[in-house]
């Protein structure tokens, strides 16, 4: 329905049938009807498109199990009503009958099961990937971590809330040029070589998220305080849109992701215009431009460069982007989900017992491992966490401290 056609059947003085006149006029009327786009998106992989396989095969089934129920349903009510003086009859408990209609569901069920079984376990298999994007979200943005190429930026609507109510045109008095997908374009897109399997590590920072792109066949919740994990290949280049699936707040709707599918030799164009670079034997490791990121720049620096000064620097970046959400940027947490690091009998206790909960996390809590970090940005954190907040353990762990762990 477009804009016109909805503000005249807001404004329609007549009766509740009019008003339904008028969206059905409305809906005849658009270009929508031309599409008749009543399925799932076009597939961009192979995990998508059994998605779509599945989603059609189980309504075929619905459909045929409709038409035989209802179709025996009203044959019986036409054919046995008492106007046609069929006469009641009364009967119960046939086995003939009650096993067929206990065995035929069950075989249906098990038709179904089987495929969608496949499609999950290759879905859930985030094993061999070609590289690892961490995805954060936020209230109401995204932050993508590139862990192999050094690439950090946050990603957030570029429509400005004026823009997307028509009143920045209105008060120029010039024409509204709102693309079609104004409420899904970002200001950093995720870029991706084709054919490559992409693993993601989601968290949130605040509430609960879900990171979801039909065409590419991923959909999982980003939890804060946990680190899950999903996969997707795009199978040819192009621009593929999605939403945050989860209600996170009042600007959940403004929430948009983006992924563009470019070739490999794109790709490595594209992150040397972010500032980084493939992390590999042959090729130096260069730090974003953006301060925040949490990279391993310095993950080969000897230990006797490796200074305070450095680490608490690097520590602080790095915690404020995996820590903070959940133990407070000032290091008093969030009882008891969330425990104080201040004066943490952990932080300031064995340095050792630091290191390792920090890379394996702790059983039964809300803390995950962190191992998927480098050894440079564990070291920088758990220096950092013990000598902020007045903890002043004067204690520095270095890279090889956290290798040595591992």
């Amino acid at each position: 329905m477009d804009f016109l056609s909805f503000r005249f059947f807001t404004n329609f003085p007549g009766s509740i049938l009019s008003r339904c006149f008028a969206v059905v006029s409305a809906l005849v009327t658009s270009n929508a009807i031309a599409a008749w786009q009543i399925g799932m998106q076009e597939p961009a992989n192979a995990i998508a498109a059994e998605q779509r396989w599945l989603n059609s095969f189980a309504m075929w089934i619905i459909v045929a199990i409709s038409i035989v129920v209802f179709g025996v349903m009203f044959y019986s009510i036409f054919k046995h009503r008492k106007s046609v003086g069929h006469k009641a009859e009364h009967f119960h408990e046939n086995t003939t009958v009650e096993i067929i209609w206990t065995a035929l569901p069950m075989f249906i069920i098990i038709g179904m099961a089987f495929p969608a079984t496949k499609t999950i376990i290759d879905y859930k298999d985030t094993s061999a990937p070609d590289m690892t994007i961490k995805v954060t979200g936020y209230q109401w943005k995204w932050s993508y971590d590139y862990l192999d190429e050094n690439v950090f930026f946050y990603s957030q609507l570029s429509t400005s809330p004026e823009e997307i109510g028509g009143k920045y045109y209105k008060s120029n008095n010039i024409a509204n040029p709102q693309s079609e997908n104004y409420l899904l374009e970002v200001d950093n897109e995720m870029v991706v070589p084709v054919g490559k399997k992409i693993r993601l590590l989601l968290t949130a920072g605040d509430v609960i998220h879900a990171w979801w792109v039909p065409q590419l066949g991923v959909k999982q919740d980003a939890i804060p305080g946990i680190v899950r994990d999903a996969w997707f290949r795009a199978d040819h280049p192009g621009v593929f849109r999605g939403q945050c699936a989860e209600l996170c707040g009042k600007n959940h709707a403004f929430m948009p992701i983006v992924v563009r599918a470019v070739s490999e030799e794109d790709y490595l164009v594209w992150v040397k215009e972010q500032g980084g670079g493939i992390n590999n034997a042959s090729a130096e490791p260069v730090r974003a431009s953006d301060v925040s990121s949490v990279t391993a720049a310095t993950e080969e620096v000897p230990r006797a460069e490796w200074t305070m000064e450095t680490a608490m620097q690097q520590g602080k970046a790095a915690y404020d982007i995996n820590c903070a959400a959940c133990h407070q940027v000032d290091g008093t947490g969030l009882p008891p989900a969330f425990p104080g690091l201040k004066k943490s009998p952990i932080v300031i206790g064995d340095v050792a017992e630091h290191i390792n909960i920090v890379l394996r996390g702790k059983a039964g809590t809300a803390m995950a491992s962190f191992s998927y970090l480098s050894d440079a940005d564990i070291a920088a954190i758990v220096t950092y966490e013990r000598n902020a907040w007045d903890n002043n353990t004067g204690d520095l762990v270095a890279p090889d401290d956290v290798k040595a762990a591992r």
